[in-house]
């Protein structure tokens, strides 16, 4: 499916897409892939580059943050979203009266979890908890790798069913969303809830569990490829599997669901139940053999693993496809996922520098880039959400319920954080020919739409006046226009589109008679009516602004 059929596909059946239905003859115009690879971007570095930056960094700049990011200048304004933040602080039981363990405002992250219905109310807040770190991420891209390497370490709430497990889980990401491929690797193998997650936690000298050994070769590190024999990949084969499995043996978690509070969330290694005899890898691997080495043999193992650039591809194309698109053809294999993995593997699997060569290359700015990834259910609500300010409530019960609203809003649209659907991730990072455009679908752009004129019209959450007071030249509506579209949209507007947008605001008047409308309520802004009807006009022209086809993409 080409651009146009993309943007086809997802406006069909919404009136005010097909009243703009010439913009997709732009967005459908493929230019030319650029060839810079991973040259150093050394064009104008404006708002427009700044906010190109920030939405595939983080999730839904502010105007505030991406002026900040202009003003600053591109190496400061990469260097701010890599910078090392503290962790933030733990959550809170914030309604739960029944926990014996646990009273109001106070953490439940170290308490015993003893049933299932303090599991239950602790999974809801850390759901809402960690949609607030989003909301309050600053400029960062933390959050933004924490949900990469969650994608790509998946471990699903469904199945680990314990949220201190998960909180766990999800800080060892936090920490190393900038670190070291490798080590983080070693982390997530005994972390706890992939143990329980991938049954590694059963896995024992009689009976080794395959389950993580094929997870860490075909998902985790370095890829299946093609079968090019019976039992062999390109890159393992079954034998391996097999071998890395008796490696695995021995790792048990504890605290699972306990009433003791000396018991703490860990893992650990029991030796009777490790296998210590001989393992041999494949030519895949030069032959490596691992022999008995107790706890730190899996340590071994990823080290082996890591020693070509295999895995450093592999983790490049995924970053690619994360922010940059979905396509990886022979030209960007060679002149950017090529140098992107020579920058990892030279950097001993260190992230941080590939980011920051990735964040400052000509392709990452270049025009084929920007605009042409459709946003996932994240970045699509707080898109949103962020650059209007709506206001989230302080007191924690109300904050809590607002964002486990959006929690479910987030389900709906098919990518609630926690709930990965399988151990792969989320389609649309892997899923071919799809990619992102599973995201629209004829669920989830209703929803999509939806939320967006919910959103608009929350009368009591945000102010379209407040919020244009801070415009350069709100008086005038083409500049009015201008501005809304640099926020919130990867690319301009045709000059149809605009004249679509405005009629909204001046229902067939003249450009002047917003000039004088909003001049009145300047000098008269205690005016209720006239204040009521400039907010509900505005109103109506931002919700038709976030059903045009270039506010799907980022």
């Amino acid at each position: 499916m080409d651009r146009r059929q993309l943007f086809t596909t997802l406006l069909e059946g919404k009136a005010a897409a097909r009243e703009v239905g010439q913009s997709l003859e732009i967005l459908s115009e493929k230019p030319t892939p650029p060839s810079s690879g991973l040259d150093p971007y050394t064009g104008p570095w404006t708002f427009d580059e700044a906010a190109h930056l920030l939405r595939r960094a983080m999730f839904g700049p502010t105007k505030e943050q991406i002026q900040q990011a202009a003003d600053m200048g591109m190496d400061a304004a990469v260097a701010q979203l890599l910078a090392d933040t503290p962790m933030p602080d733990l959550p809170v039981n914030v309604f739960y009266e029944e926990d014996e363990f646990v009273p109001i405002g106070e953490s439940w992250v170290y308490a015993p979890c003893p049933n299932f219905s303090i599991y239950n109310y602790r999974r809801q807040i850390l759901q809402s908890w960690m949609l607030d770190q989003i909301f309050s991420e600053g400029i960062s891209a933390r959050e933004k790798m924490s949900l990469f390497w969650h994608n790509h370490f998946a471990v699903e709430m469904l199945v680990v069913a314990n949220a201190t497990f998960m909180l766990f889980y999800y800080n060892t990401l936090r920490e190393n969303a900038f670190g070291n491929f490798r080590e983080l690797t070693k982390k997530i193998t005994v972390d706890p809830a992939m143990l329980r997650y991938l049954n590694g936690n059963q896995s024992t000298k009689n009976a080794p569990n395959e389950n993580y050994a094929r997870e860490l070769l075909e998902l985790f590190t370095v890829g299946k490829g093609e079968l090019i024999g019976p039992g062999d990949y390109s890159n393992y084969t079954e034998e391996d599997i097999r071998q890395i499995a008796r490696v695995l043996t021995g790792w048990r978690d504890r605290g699972y669901r306990t009433s003791d509070p000396t018991v703490m969330v860990e893992s650990y290694y029991q030796a009777n139940r490790h296998d210590t005899g001989t393992k041999q890898l494949s030519y895949h691997f030069d032959h490596a053999v691992i022999s008995n080495a107790e706890e730190d043999e899996y340590k071994i193992l990823i080290d082996i693993i890591f020693q070509k650039d295999t895995a450093a591809r592999f983790i490049a194309r995924k970053l690619y496809r994360w922010f940059i698109y979905y396509d990886i053809d022979e030209t960007i294999e060679n002149e950017v996922i090529a140098p992107l993995a020579q920058i990892i593997y030279q950097n001993d699997y260190e992230i941080k520098p590939a980011l920051e060569a990735l964040f400052k290359s000509e392709h990452f700015y270049d025009i084929y880039s920007r605009g042409s990834l459709i946003k996932n259910p994240v970045d699509f609500v707080f898109s949103i959400i962020k650059p209007l300010q709506v206001q989230v409530p302080d007191d924690p019960l109300e904050r809590h319920v607002a964002f486990f609203f959006l929690r479910g809003v987030l389900q709906l649209m098919q990518m609630e954080i926690l709930y990965p659907p399988s151990v792969a991730g989320w389609q649309a990072y892997y899923q071919a020919p799809g990619f992102h455009r599973l995201w629209t679908n004829s669920v989830t752009l209703p929803l999509r739409n939806n939320y967006a004129d919910a959103v608009s019209f929350a009368m009591d959450s945000w102010s379209m006046l407040g919020f244009i007071s801070t415009f350069e030249n709100p008086v005038d509506i083409n500049a009015l226009i201008s501005e809304l579209v640099s926020i919130f949209l990867p690319r301009g507007l045709t000059e149809f589109q605009r004249d679509y947008l405005k009629q909204f605001v001046l229902q067939g008047l003249p450009d002047f008679e917003w000039t004088d409308e909003y001049g009145m309520y300047l000098a008269d802004p205690g005016n209720e009516e006239l204040a009521n009807a400039l907010e509900a006009k505005l109103r109506s022209m931002l919700s038709k602004l976030f059903a045009l086809a270039e506010f799907q993409v980022c």
